[in-house]
């Protein structure tokens, strides 16, 4: 009797008819199929509940149905962490005292482990923070192009190829949405650069958006399953990405079949006819806060709100579309906010701060360790050769968790350099700031202003009479560095960085460099300099993450996910004067086209400083000769590629077999090889390994403009197998018939 009385009463105050009530409304069934849900729950709504769902109602969530009982949507920004509360209306934060995170590494990090598993365990223990934070939707991964080492937000992406981006955001997503929150992949598309990004409109060739551009997108989509994606801020071809007819219409819901909800980046949305028409489900902005600055276009009158809804109501737009949206929103809804079976979640566990080191240990890549005065090599570092290490540099302190635009965290814990090698060596350790920028250039504890100069010459006088210098420089989350906003002015150091490292060198030449960034750096001391890291921004357990490769606790097992060029005109992007990059602020033409990152150095013999894939060890791997079981493919066939990985050296290490795919003659430019497969292994020293690929006609395929389709043609190809692009250490070659 209590159960029937209950339903009555629930279906009254829903609105509903008592007489049909005694049984629980298929929509808050969650046993019930979600399109049945969806189904039953559209038949209750009002044209102004559905018009409603389309748009915000704060900063970070959008509409859902009262009257229904069917909650709003809540978003946080990522992908590396879970954001701090901010207020309701505006960007002020909300002073909780209980949502500091855990900052995982940036996404560069991630997509240099080459492995992945650290994707999947990421994904998980990221999903878990925003679920345990009551967040419905994770604002990320991002995997657009590492296109050009300018653009500020490259940190937060997968680095330059389309290969290696589509296999490492799958698991992310999987793992994310595990926890019953959804991903929202970013930023949709060809959000190369933030110059400008906001109306740049770019033009392209088909080939370089289907080959370059779109397959991590897709891959995010149709073999990860994300339940919703963001839209970009600039044009393409004329229209904004956010309500763009080619991509989302016909590209993502139609080709790649998307059933779930489009998100238009903050402020994204340009016309209320194109966001009706073209692919828009989710408005959300940044423009009032509710009561005086913006109220011209407050909520109610944002595109997808008061306007939409009158040209339903007069048949200036179709109710067909309308449907489409809200039954997009309400499946979100259903799989997140309305999922009763989604677990808890969990925050700041030491589970999650092993997550965190573990990826950030895998990502670090060792860029070069050569012997020093002959003496071996200096990494990995033994504190008894040494009384004293001088630490230089203010990346060696500074929280990199702060800055960056959206993906800045409020973290519970981050375990600096300086303080991880503190914990490793000491008092041994001395420590000297040796340049400052921004708000580090400001000494808050005697209340003055840095002298730079001064701080420059005390770093040269300690390096003096130092055994050994670890130098932590590279780039911050600084505007005009790794940031959301603005691109780089340059490739170089900032902060007079190279002219402190060369007259460092001048007086001690046993000498580290660390670099933090999620860009390629112009290094001009690189011939003099024995050892370099490649750290990344690596986040809550970035001092333990670092002085555990340092001092050869972990093996160090990164490659690099972008090249570095040895200089900025060595970059397909800056290679054709500046309507190729960054445009001439109202166009932008990509005429390097399908020659990224790579395929543009390896084709055009311009010889990176360190090539994609590249990543030194402590120990040293020998390759075998290549084998393949055919010499011939057609059909549906697969060629299997098989070679024989030996640790030769005296530690345990994990290596990334690459392997690489070029046709030998085309009726088309292409390049001269592609990754098309990798695996990571570990070997233990006198171990080996046979590693085996298989390769299917899909991966010989190129895109082709005028049969609008991917195509192969008969002929030679190369397989590549190597330690990284330019590291080949055996082909074999097969005739597609």
């Amino acid at each position: 009797m209590k159960t029937k009385l209950f339903y009555v009463v629930m279906g009254l105050a829903l609105g509903l008819n008592p007489l049909k009530a005694q049984q629980t409304p298929a929509y808050l069934d969650d046993t019930q199929p979600i399109e049945v849900r969806i189904k039953d729950a559209l038949s209750r709504m009002t044209l102004e509940e559905k018009v409603k769902l389309c748009t915000a109602q704060s900063k970070f969530s959008s509409h859902g149905v009262p009257r229904l009982g069917i909650p709003e949507i809540w978003m946080s920004d990522g992908p590396h962490g879970v954001r701090e509360e901010i207020l309701w209306d505006s960007w002020g934060n909300a002073e909780w005292t209980n949502d500091s995170c855990t900052a995982f590494p940036a996404l560069t990090c991630l997509a240099a482990t080459w492995n992945p598993q650290m994707s999947a365990i990421y994904g998980k223990a990221v999903g878990e923070e925003a679920r345990y934070r009551r967040k419905d939707i994770l604002l990320g991964p991002g995997v657009n192009i590492y296109r050009t080492p300018l653009n500020g937000r490259n940190f937060e992406y997968m680095g330059e190829d389309p290969f290696l981006s589509s296999t490492m955001v799958v698991p992310y997503i999987k793992g994310v949405q595990s926890n019953g929150v959804a991903t929202c992949v970013k930023h949709y598309a060809l959000n190369n650069q933030e110059a400008w990004r906001g109306h740049i409109d770019v033009e392209l060739s088909d080939r370089a958006l289907n080959e370059i551009y779109l397959p991590a997108f897709k891959a995010a989509i149709v073999e990860g399953g994300s339940w919703s994606i963001m839209g970009s801020y600039n044009k393409v071809r004329g229209e904004h990405a956010c309500h763009n007819d080619l991509l989302l219409n016909k590209i993502l819901k139609g080709e790649w079949k998307f059933d779930g909800c489009v998100v238009t980046d903050w402020g994204g949305a340009h016309d209320t006819k194109e966001a009706a028409l073209n692919g828009l489900d989710i408005e959300m902005g940044s423009y009032t806060n509710g009561l005086s600055s913006g109220k011209n276009f407050a909520y109610d009158n944002y595109y997808l709100a008061s306007d939409y809804l009158k040209g339903i109501k007069d048949g200036t737009y179709p109710l067909s579309g309308l449907e489409d949206k809200a039954t997009r929103i309400l499946r979100l809804i259903f799989r997140t906010a309305m999922n009763s079976k989604r677990p808890w979640g969990s925050f700041t566990t030491e589970a999650h701060y092993d997550v965190a080191r573990t990826v950030a240990e895998e990502g670090i890549v060792l860029l070069k360790n050569e012997a020093y005065k002959k003496k071996g090599t200096i990494l990995p570092l033994d504190g008894n050769k040494y009384r004293t290490i001088l630490v230089v540099g203010e990346n060696a302190t500074r929280r990199l968790t702060e800055g960056g635009g959206s993906s800045v965290l409020k973290v519970k814990k981050e375990v600096s350099p300086l303080t991880g090698l503190q914990t490793k060596f000491g008092d041994k350790i001395k420590y000297t700031l040796g340049y400052a920028s921004g708000s580090a250039a400001y000494d808050s504890e005697n209340e003055a202003t840095y002298n730079t100069d001064s701080l420059h010459a005390e770093a040269v006088k300690q390096a003096a009479d130092a055994d050994l210098i670890v130098f932590v420089g590279g780039l911050n989350k600084n505007h005009f560095q790794d940031s959301e906003g603005a691109d780089r002015k340059s490739m170089a150091l900032p902060f007079g960085q190279s002219e402190l490292i060369n007259d460092l060198l001048k007086v001690n030449k046993n000498i580290v460099v660390v670099l933090l960034s999620g860009n390629a750096v112009e290094m001009p001391w690189v011939k003099n300099i024995p050892s370099i890291l490649q750290a990344w921004y690596l986040g809550s357990e970035s001092g333990n993450a670092i002085a555990n490769v340092l001092t050869g606790e972990v093996n160090p097992s990164g490659k690099l996910p972008f090249s570095f060029p040895v200089k900025l005109a060595d970059n397909a992007a800056h290679s054709f004067g500046t309507i190729s990059y960054p445009g001439d602020s109202i166009k932008e033409i990509y005429k390097e086209d399908i020659l990224v990152g790579y395929r543009w150095h390896d084709t055009k013999k311009i010889p990176a400083l360190f090539p994609f894939g590249h990543g030194l060890s402590y120990t040293q791997f020998k390759y075998g000769k290549a084998a393949t079981d055919k010499n011939n493919l057609s059909g549906a066939e697969e060629i299997t590629v098989s070679v024989p990985v030996k640790n030769i050296g005296s530690v345990k290490g994990k290596e990334v077999i690459q392997l690489y795919v070029g046709e030998e003659k085309c009726s088309v430019l292409r390049p001269l090889k592609e990754l098309k497969s990798f695996q990571k292994i570990e070997l233990a020293p006198g171990e080996e390994q046979t590693v085996s690929f298989k390769i299917g006609v899909g991966a010989l395929k190129f895109y082709s403009e005028t049969a609008h389709d991917w195509v192969s043609e008969p002929g030679r190809f190369k397989l590549y197998i190597g330690s990284s692009s330019t590291d080949i250490r055996s082909t074999v070659s097969f005739i597609l018939n």
